[in-house]
């Protein structure tokens, strides 16, 4: 069947994605640490035993568990059958509720919370909690959409409309560039999203790109360390939130640049842009303390 607009509420069985510190180093890796360095250092984030420095962990890290965990059937498995290829990332948000520990276990569950009609194609829409095992106590919330061309057309809602964190119209409070590798995507891939879309070239010709391109979530890791280093002092224990809408893919080798603006205590609006100065992440939030 195709896209199934029954599937609102299916809930997925619990799963577990375990990390290690090597892990949470070759993440910080994958999203450009240590090749470009916003403000000050990321030793804390790149390496776990340097006299004086206490490994950390970005806290975009929470998204790879949706890759690396195991042990059951997702929600998204009750959604219907659609081509892959055809499915491509269209928000992430992520809530903190304490930091990350260099090393642990989360169980997480996901849910179905909307399968939107958008004519050309559908949308649907995640939730998904995270529980550290250590203690039972929730680590993370994740929500997230996926955009599937040639689904839409069910006769089903078409979904909140709006645009939330709009930018204002006026030049940004704070701004970092920042480079991607022209291998950035092959060394990302590592942490566990081995989607060929992004280092098979016969795949990506099929999206008419020009060559595989770098996965969204990369270019999310990226901006979240911008966020980090300028709004949070590069301190993970401050950063509580940061939401996006993919809209633009980005080419390994890329230069990337984040463009922030206050709006209120502990918020932000935020935007990343590619070398062409076209927008790859727009209405983005972010919390912080």
């Amino acid at each position: 069947m195709p896209v199934n607009p029954d599937a609102v509420g299916a809930k997925g069985e619990p799963r577990r994605a375990s990390w290690t510190s090597d892990d949470a180093i070759l993440y910080a890796l994958g999203i450009g640490a240590g090749v470009t360095d916003p403000v000050g250092g990321e030793l804390e984030f790149t390496t776990d035993n340097t006299a004086g420095v206490q490994q950390r962990v970005f806290p975009t890290m929470v998204v790879l568990f949706g890759f690396t965990a195991t042990g059951g059937k997702s929600a998204m498995s009750q959604s219907g059958t659609y081509d892959p290829r055809m499915l491509v990332h269209g928000e992430q948000g992520i809530t903190l509720f304490r930091e990350m520990p260099i090393a642990g276990e989360v169980e997480t569950v996901d849910e179905i919370v909307g399968v939107y009609d958008k004519g050309k194609g559908a949308v649907i829409a995640t939730k998904t909690t995270g529980t550290l095992v250590a203690d039972g106590q929730p680590l993370y919330e994740a929500t997230a959409s996926v955009f599937i061309t040639g689904e839409g057309g069910f006769g089903g809602d078409r979904g909140p409309s709006g645009k939330a964190n709009v930018a204002p119209d006026r030049a940004p409070d704070h701004e970092v560039t920042m480079q991607t590798r022209p291998d950035q995507a092959l060394l990302y891939r590592l942490c566990g999203d081995k989607n060929p879309l992004h280092s098979d070239k016969q795949f990506s010709d099929v999206g008419g790109f020009p060559k595989p391109i770098l996965h969204g979530l990369c270019t999310y890791g990226f901006t979240g360390r911008a966020l980090l280093h300028t709004l949070c002092g590069s301190d993970p224990s401050r950063f509580t939130g940061m939401d996006a809408r993919f809209s633009s893919p980005v080419l390994p080798g890329e230069a990337l640049t984040v463009r922030m603006w206050a709006d209120g205590p502990g918020k932000a609006i935020f935007q990343t842009l590619g070398g062409d100065g076209r927008v790859v992440i727009d209405n983005g939030g972010c919390t912080y303390q």
